[in-house]
C-alpha cells in the first residue's frame, strides 16, 4: 500500500478523498467508491500504486487522439478501478474489479521502470488508460514528472471527474487530455455514471486546456436510446465550440454492446453520420466518427479545401499529406501538434 494524497482527516479516524469529485467520506477500515483507496486507521491509502493490469505500446489513434502526434507510438499503462462503473463498460473487466482483492495480483511497474520501457521501444509518450488514471493519481503524478525529465510527453484517457485540487497538482505535467462526454444533462450521467450533475467535468475540460495548455480531444460513445437524443448532442456540440474552441477534435464512437448493457444493439451507422452532420453544423472543424473501420470519417480533412490530410486505417497511417502542421493542398493551418 502507498499512502494516498489528497485527502483531510474527520472525526473518528474517518478521512474525506479529494481526488475525484465524489469526495468520498470513509471510516476506518472501509474504501471509497472506486474501490481504489481503503482508510486504513486514519490514513488513506492507495491499494493499486504501481499495479499494472495492462500494458502495450501502441499507437496514439487508439486513445483516440488523432491531433497530437499522429502515427506516435506511445507505452499504454492501466490498473484497477472507476469512479463510475458505467454499465456498457468496455473494459469491465479491470474498471469494475475489487482492487482490494485483485490487486496484489497485478505486476508491479515503478514509475522509473515505465519511463525506461517507454524509452527502450522510442515511445513518443505515456498514457494512463484502460481504466479511470484519476484515482492512480499518485503513481501517474510521480511518473508524469520523471516522463518530462526524460523528455517523454504524456497523456490522461479520462472521465475528466477529478477534483480541481487534483488537475492543479499533475497540470503541469500532462500534455495531451483525451476526455469523455458521455452526455450532456444531468440525467443522462445519473444513468450512465450515478453521478448528480455534470457541471464540474466541464470545468475540468475548460482549465485543462485553457489553464494548463493540455491539448484536449473529446470523445462520446454514442449508446441507444441513453444518450443520443440529438437535442442533448447539439447542446454539447455547441458546448465544446463556445468552450474548448471549433477545432477541438470531437469523436464520436459506435457502442458496441457488453457487460450489463450486451441487451441493446449497437449505434448505426446512420446514425453516428447524423451527429456528426449535427457537430460540423454546430461549427466543429474536426468530428470523427469511431468503431466504423474503413469509415472516411476516421481521416482528417482540411475543413478549408477538403483535401484528405491523414488516411487512417485500424488506428494506422496509410496516407499522410501534412507539412508543418499545414494542409498539403491549400496551406491551411490545422489544429494540433504534428
Amino acid at each position: 500500500m502507498h499512502a494516498a494524497s489528497l485527502h483531510k482527516p474527520l472525526q473518528y479516524q474517518a478521512v474525506q478523498c479529494h481526488v475525484c469529485q465524489r469526495r468520498c467520506k470513509i471510516a476506518s477500515g472501509e474504501s471509497g467508491h472506486c474501490g481504489t483507496r481503503k482508510n486504513l486507521n486514519g490514513t488513506l491509502c492507495s491499494l493499486i500504486y504501481g499495479r499494472v493490469s495492462s500494458m502495450r505500446i501502441s499507437p496514439i489513434e487508439i486513445k483516440p487522439l488523432f491531433h497530437f502526434y499522429p502515427g506516435s507510438r506511445w507505452l499504454s499503462l492501466g490498473s484497477l478501478g472507476c469512479n463510475f462503473l458505467c454499465p456498457g463498460c468496455q473494459n469491465w473487466e479491470i474498471a469494475h474489479a475489487k482492487a482490494e482483492k485483485e490487486a496484489s495480483y497485478l505486476q508491479v511497474v515503478t514509475a522509473e521502470d515505465a519511463v525506461l520501457r517507454a524509452r527502450d521501444g522510442h515511445c513518443k509518450g505515456i498514457s494512463w488508460t484502460y481504466n479511470e488514471p484519476t484515482l492512480w493519481f499518485e503513481y501517474t503524478l510521480a511518473s508524469a514528472k520523471l516522463a518530462h525529465k526524460a523528455g517523454l510527453l504524456t497523456n490522461y484517457v479520462t472521465n475528466a471527474y477529478m477534483t480541481l485540487e487534483a488537475l492543479d497538482l499533475i497540470g503541469p505535467y500532462l500534455d495531451a487530455f483525451r476526455a469523455d462526454l458521455k452526455g450532456f444533462s444531468a440525467e443522462t450521467y445519473k444513468r450512465i455514471a450515478n453521478i448528480e450533475g455534470f457541471d464540474g467535468i466541464l470545468t475540468v475540460l475548460k482549465r485543462a486546456k485553457h489553464v494548463w495548455g493540455m491539448h484536449v480531444e473529446v470523445i462520446t460513445n454514442l449508446i441507444p436510446g441513453i444518450n443520443d437524443h440529438p437535442t442533448e448532442l447539439k447542446a454539447m456540440a455547441a458546448w465544446i465550440y463556445a468552450h474548448l474552441g471549433a477545432e477541438t477534435p470531437w469523436h464520436v464512437t459506435r457502442f458496441i454492446p457488453r457487460f450489463k448493457l450486451a441487451h441493446l444493439s449497437a449505434t448505426s451507422v446512420d446514425e453516428l453520420e447524423g451527429v456528426r452532420e449535427l457537430g460540423l453544423a454546430a461549427g466543429l472543424k474536426y468530428v470523427y466518427m469511431g468503431n466504423v473501420p474503413g469509415h472516411s470519417a476516421e481521416n482528417t480533412h482540411c475543413p478549408a479545401c477538403g483535401t484528405l490530410l491523414i488516411e487512417r486505417s485500424n488506428y494506422e497511417i496509410v496516407r499522410y499529406r501534412l507539412d508543418e502542421n499545414r494542409c498539403g493542398g491549400c496551406g491551411h493551418a490545422i489544429a494540433g501538434c504534428f
